[in-house]
């Protein structure tokens, strides 16, 4: 069933952009998968976040640092316009996927969410088995013969590294994985449906160290496939996982760079300050 070729390499060979597939092989591509020009978000009167430029690659993970309440996580959910569920919040600017706004009023939502699926805070299993979880998403787009389903299940599970320690008991709620476990099925949820980008929203605050660690290897492994932007508020961690590193402070990105340059040798001595720990 679970072949090279499996269901998630021939979603991602499906798009339309031309970009390779990951696996074995694979060319390296590093394009520009979101780009956001002068982006700009409102909640009322107040400017949350502040004509932010930055490209977010196919094939690296792009950091989101920053002290609470500095626009980070603002940032992240205007890539999959989920602030759209937020009273008076308001956009301008552009968010380009693969050169196209995604803010146009023609913009199918929910295209656009399986496209950029995210991640969030806190795992949010449905109330239903680890099986019907995984193919939720897919169920909703087409109806599923039983093998494909099946198939869907599968890859999804071995995509997000938990396929080993449920595959025996497939049919057991979500709800009593662990934390962990239960992060790890809501990526393979997420990776059902055949994203180009995966948005993470600390991912791992709720978590314990080694369950931390899981979703570690797993995000590096995953960025062989995918553009991924994850929101951390463990330094650490964005110096061990992330290619590229965006420092906000108050709404702005203060600097934007290679990771080990932003830990290393950062630009902006706010930046140097936060990641040295003087504040934040």
């Amino acid at each position: 069933m679970a072949d090279q070729d499996d269901f998630l390499t021939r979603a991602l060979r499906a798009r339309p952009s031309g970009r390779t597939a990951g696996g074995p092989g694979a060319q390296a591509d590093h394009s520009v998968n979101i780009e956001t020009r002068d982006l700009r978000i409102f909640y009322g009167d107040l400017e949350a976040i502040r004509g932010v430029d930055v490209e977010i690659r196919n094939r690296e993970i792009t950091a989101l640092i920053g002290p609470s309440g500095c626009g980070k996580s603002t940032f992240l959910r205007a890539l999959n316009r989920m602030n759209d569920e937020i009273p008076d919040a308001r956009t301008e600017g552009e968010v380009l996927l693969d050169g196209r706004d995604i803010y146009e009023p023609d913009t199918d939502l929910v295209a656009l969410r399986r496209r950029v699926g995210m991640v969030f805070q806190h795992p949010n299993p449905f109330p239903m088995s680890i099986y019907n979880n995984v193919v939720y998403g897919p169920r909703l787009q087409a109806r599923l013969r039983r093998d494909e389903a099946d198939e869907i299940v599968e890859n999804s599970l071995r995509g997000a590294a938990l396929w080993d320690e449920v595959k025996d008991d497939l049919h057991r709620s979500a709800l009593d994985l662990s934390g962990g476990q239960q992060q790890r099925l809501c990526i393979a949820r997420t990776l059902a449906v055949g994203p180009e980008v995966l948005l993470m929203d600390e991912p791992c605050s709720a978590l314990d160290p080694t369950a931390t660690f899981r979703i570690e290897e797993l995000m590096i492994e995953l960025k062989e496939r995918f553009a991924i932007a994850i929101v951390t508020h463990n330094m650490y961690q964005a110096s061990r996982v992330s290619d590229r590193t965006g420092f906000f402070l108050l709404g702005e990105l203060i600097e934007f760079d290679v990771t080990r340059r932003i830990f290393e040798d950062p630009q902006d001595e706010r930046t140097d300050a936060y990641v040295r720990g003087r504040f934040g």
